[in-house]
């Protein structure tokens, strides 16, 4: 069969929670494996915990850059997370602009992300980057590659993933010149504003994910979105890119192993 990976969804988040055994069975039937991301800390420890149930499933850790008026930001509680064999990346954070953030709420979040970057070139592991950028605007993604281009400079093994990719040509080229991957989600099923931006990506810095329980793909609009959707993805890159499904699965797989060194 082939092997397919959602590399960013939430296990840890309803309504997938409460249908776990449901969500794993449909996973295993159509070959899927998946990193699971924690928002917060306490999802960052229910990941790990719904991970060291299956060989199949990895977790980020992380603060989501939304979430941090919920929760006292403490990095020493993440590091230690972070030690978990699970536990193959930093993240989900970043920067989130997208409601009108103002530039207090903008500076909160930078210091954040810089602390997530600290603590990913600490422990060596990749970032999982959220990046949602003001409407009309490419803002956020701006200033996260500003951020990121300069922490590259002492620390040029420093790498990552833009998840959820909304960004244009401009920003995947910059993304693309500091050895960061993107990856794309149930939206580019529907729509074809993601069409340029995938087909200039080369295939070795594309991964695949669902966001699931969010952003269902086409034939499954309207639904929860869970893991095992993420074959739809996977068919969208291919015809995009002029190759098979089974190609596609098989260097984004390949990706996410290089990226995250899952096994």
């Amino acid at each position: 069969m082939t092997k397919y990976i959602d590399i960013h969804s939430h296990l840890n988040l309803e309504p997938l929670k409460s249908d776990h055994e449901g969500v794993i069975a449909r996973m295993v039937e159509n070959n899927v494996s998946t990193i699971t991301i924690g928002v917060d800390y306490e999802t960052s420890k229910e990941a790990i915990t719904i991970a060291e149930k299956y060989d199949f499933i990895w977790v980020g850790v992380g603060l989501h850059p939304t979430d941090n008026t919920s929760e006292d930001f403490d990095i020493s509680k993440y590091e230690t997370l972070a030690q978990n064999s699970k536990v193959v990346c930093i993240g989900e954070c970043g920067l989130d602009y997208f409601r009108g953030a103002d530039e207090t709420t903008k500076e909160k979040q930078k210091e954040i992300f810089k602390s997530h970057i600290e603590l990913a070139i600490k422990v060596g592991k990749p970032l999982m980057i959220h990046a949602r950028p003001s409407k009309g605007n490419m803002d956020a993604y701006e200033d996260a590659l500003d951020i990121l281009e300069n922490y590259k400079k002492e620390n040029n093994f420093l790498s990552g993933n833009f998840h959820f990719f909304v960004g244009d040509v401009t920003i995947a080229t910059r993304a693309l010149a500091i050895g960061f991957t993107m990856s794309f989600d149930g939206p580019i099923t529907f729509t074809t504003d993601y069409d340029e931006v995938i087909k200039l990506i080369p295939i070795e810095s594309i991964m695949t994910e669902t966001d699931s329980p969010f952003a269902a793909p086409v034939p499954y609009r309207g639904k929860t979105c869970e893991p095992y959707m993420v074959k739809e993805v996977v068919k969208k890159i291919a015809l995009l890119k002029n190759m098979t499904e089974n190609e596609v699965a098989m260097a984004t797989f390949e990706n996410a192993k290089r990226i995250f060194g899952i096994q």
